[in-house]
């Protein structure tokens, strides 16, 4: 080997250590990814299936029984289901919109109004996880809400993509009404930039029909 080969090798091998290095941090990078994207999809199905059970016993228990006034919700406490029939779409909802209760459920904004209230009730859900399937939505699509105070239906009015800061999705309305919020574009990778509104309203019972007079 000449002298100028000799030194050419040098910078070579160190160039090859350092790849073979790189390569071996970054396939480590996407295992790890690839792991902790595997444990928060057992995770939230396992939390899913657990609140489900208990959501589900305490409702046969109150069955019959006159309701109690619910108590202050906390950051946390399970509100009750929602269900979008036609797209399968069925999930606990929580109180709160922390990314730890996001992961596991559809969280329930604070300080907008509760089934049952007057006002905007607002739900928000991962756009790749409980609310994906919002993406096929349709207008007139029924939307249940399940408490232990009852069964809330809804019908969807309308939808629309806003900027990530627009707020006034969430402001209360003047008759019963329901807001779903996820990030959009659905496909998008990395914290998305707008998001993706339904907005449902109560379909309320029809008054009772005074009894005829004879």
């Amino acid at each position: 080997m000449k002298p100028a080969d000799h030194l050419l090798a040098r910078p070579r091998r160190a160039t090859s250590r350092i790849l073979r290095v790189a390569s071996y941090f970054f396939l480590a990078i996407g295992l790890f990814a690839l792991g902790y994207s595997v444990y928060v999809l057992v995770d939230a199905h396992a939390y899913q299936a657990s609140e489900q059970e208990k959501f589900e016993s305490n409702l046969q228990k109150g069955t019959g029984r006159p309701q109690l006034p619910p108590p202050a919700l906390v950051e946390g406490d399970v509100i009750g289901e929602i269900q979008v029939p036609r797209l399968h779409l069925k999930a606990i909802v929580v109180q709160g919109d922390s990314h730890t209760i996001l992961r596991r459920a559809v969280g329930h904004i604070p300080e907008t109004a509760l089934p049952g209230e007057p006002g905007n009730v607002a739900l928000a859900g991962h756009r790749d996880t409980f609310f994906r399937p919002l993406r096929n939505i349709t207008l007139g699509d029924a939307i249940t809400f399940k408490t232990p105070a009852g069964d809330f239906q809804y019908f969807v009015e309308s939808t629309q993509v806003v900027p990530a800061g627009k707020t006034e999705v969430l402001d209360a309305t003047a008759v019963p009404t329901l807001t779903l919020i996820t990030c959009f574009p659905f496909d998008y990778f990395g914290a998305a930039p707008k998001r993706f509104v339904v907005r449902a309203r109560e379909l309320l019972p029809s008054p009772a029909q005074p009894a005829p007079t004879h």
